[in-house]
C-alpha cells in the first residue's frame, strides 16, 4: 500500500508491482498468466485492506471468463481486500463496485441489469433497482446513484441470463439510493456500450478539457494523469 502523497513503485518508470490477488490463486500454476477469475472492479477504500474487488468467479476452473461456455449465472463474487477471500456470492458478472461515504458497498450486477448493495459482514446482496440493460459504470453522489446501462453484444447473450437483449438500452440513469426509484434517464437510441461513469464538478464540463485556456492541472484532475 502506498502512503498518501507518494507514488507507487515504478509509477514514473512505467513498471508495476503486484500488491494484491485473491488467496485462491496462492500457489496456483500460471496464476497470473491467464484470466482465471475476471477481476473487473475495485471499490477503493483508504487502503488495500479496506477495499473490495469483484470477480466473475471465486476460483480457477476448466472454463475461463471470456470463453463462450464459461458458466456465469450466480458465479460472481466480491473479494475482501483484507482477507483476500469472498465476502459475498450469487452475482452474475459484477462490475463497478463503489464504497459510499457511509461505508455501504454498491455493485452493478451486470448480467441481471441490477443495482445492488452488498452486506460484507453477512454476505447478503440486496437489489435496489433493475435497469434496462447491462449495468456497468457507477458513481454515488449524495442521495443518488448514477449508473450506466449498455446493450448486450450478440456474442455475449449468455453472459446476461437476466436480461432481454432486445429491450436493453445504452444510457445513464439517476437512481434514488433509498427508494430505488429511477428519477431520470438519458439514453442514446443508437448507442451501444458504456464502460464508466463519474461525477465531476459542473465547472469541469463547460468545454473540452484540453481546449483553449485549459491548464495542465485541470487535465490532471479530470483524467488522473501523473
Amino acid at each position: 500500500e502506498t502512503p498518501a502523497g507518494h507514488e507507487a513503485p515504478g509509477a514514473r518508470r512505467g513498471g508495476h508491482e503486484r500488491v494484491w490477488w485473491p488467496a485462491v490463486l496462492d500457489g496456483h500454476d500460471g496464476a497470473f498468466a491467464v484470466n482465471h477469475l475476471q477481476l473487473n472492479s475495485i471499490a477503493a477504500g483508504r487502503s488495500l485492506s479496506s477495499s473490495y474487488f469483484t470477480a466473475s468467479t471465486d476460483r480457477p476452473g476448466h472454463r475461463r471468463p471470456g470463453q463462450r461456455d464459461f458458466p456465469v449465472d450466480g458465479r460472481g463474487v466480491v473479494f475482501s481486500g483484507r482477507t483476500r477471500a469472498p465476502v459475498a456470492r450469487g452475482l452474475t458478472r459484477p462490475h463497478s463496485a463503489r464504497l459510499a461515504p457511509d461505508g455501504s458497498l454498491w455493485v452493478a450486477d451486470s448480467g441481471y441489469g441490477r443495482l445492488t448493495t452488498v452486506d460484507v459482514r453477512r454476505g447478503d446482496v440486496e437489489t435496489v433497482a433493475r435497469l434496462p440493460g447491462w449495468t456497468r459504470g457507477l458513481a454515488l453522489h449524495g442521495e443518488l446513484a448514477v449508473i450506466g446501462t449498455s446493450r448486450v453484444l450478440p456474442r455475449f447473450h449468455r453472459y446476461a441470463p437476466g436480461l432481454d437483449p432486445a429491450a436493453c438500452v445504452c444510457g445513464v440513469h439517476l437512481v434514488d439510493r433509498a427508494s430505488g426509484v429511477v428519477r431520470a434517464s438519458l439514453t442514446w437510441p443508437h448507442g451501444d456500450q458504456l464502460f464508466a461513469v463519474e461525477v465531476v464538478p459542473a465547472g469541469w464540463c463547460d468545454g473540452l478539457p484540453a481546449g483553449p485556456g485549459r491548464g495542465a492541472a485541470r487535465r490532471r484532475a479530470l483524467f488522473y494523469d501523473l
